[in-house]
């Protein structure tokens, strides 16, 4: 495998606050890739420095061998990098099938093509209720598609969201605390089609996760952040069985 992304000694600072300090990973291509560390790493930086939602004071961000330091992230999301938000995002008082057929850019936006080419704003409208109906049939959530959005439970928000992601031609999807909320068994549902885009469709993922049992069924290799650098990589095995991540997760009288 080769790198997809590449964050090279990055840092980045709020004031007189360091959160980000000369930190430096890689997240493989094909890889469901885990990312962990006690509250205020920086994992949500880090994240927030990936997708274009902040520049790093001092190092850059590679993605498919191109540096995107400087590139914003609504670009970054129509070249395939997108993320997901621990809190979902959703049009609450639309359908979840219309929060799906929301996310591709659409002809009908235009005002010249909505009075001069009716036809194709139309054609475009039916392929991507289309693919709406295709993906809110792959995530489980076909039971609700009309139902509004902001009546779905935490979990089927999560999944909505996870659908929205391959209503683009996405390469890269980073989960921030996809688990937080989220019945056990509406969980399994989700690592399941995370598994299934890994393997079916090619997705790469890096995640945030808190949740150590999801963690372990998803992730190889797990990335450790403490104090806004990484600590460790290594199976998950190997991250828990190491006493100085156990220290940084419970502190020095961790046993």
């Amino acid at each position: 495998m080769s790198a997809i992304i590449e964050v090279r000694q990055v840092s980045k600072a709020f004031g007189s606050l360091n959160v980000i300090n000369d930190c430096s990973i890689q997240v493989e291509q094909g890889s469901i890739t885990g990312l962990i560390g006690p509250n205020g790493a920086g994992k949500s930086t880090l994240f927030n420095l990936i997708a274009g939602t902040f520049a790093p004071d001092s190092g850059s961000i590679w993605y498919q061998g191109q540096d995107i330091t400087s590139i914003p992230a609504n670009q970054l999301f129509h070249r395939g990098l997108l993320r997901t938000f621990q809190i979902a995002q959703e049009f609450s008082h639309m359908s979840a099938l219309e929060n799906l057929m929301m996310v591709p850019p659409q002809k009908g936006e235009s005002l010249f093509n909505t009075w001069f080419r009716p036809s194709d704003v139309r054609a475009q409208e039916a392929e991507v209720r289309e693919k709406a109906l295709e993906v809110i049939e792959f995530v489980g959530l076909a039971h609700v598609k009309n139902e509004l959005a902001g009546n779905l439970s935490g979990g089927q928000k999560k999944l909505l969201e996870l659908g929205r992601t391959m209503m683009v031609d996405a390469k890269v999807v980073l989960l921030d605390e996809i688990a937080a909320g989220v019945n056990r068994t509406l969980l399994q549902d989700l690592i399941r089609n995370i598994q299934r885009l890994n393997t079916e469709r090619g997705y790469t993922f890096l995640v945030i996760e808190h949740d150590m049992d999801m963690i372990a069924q998803l992730c190889d290799p797990v990335i450790v952040l403490a104090q806004g650098s990484v600590m460790m990589e290594g199976t998950i095995q190997e991250i828990q069985e190491d006493k100085s991540v156990i220290e940084a997760y419970f502190g020095n009288d961790a046993h």
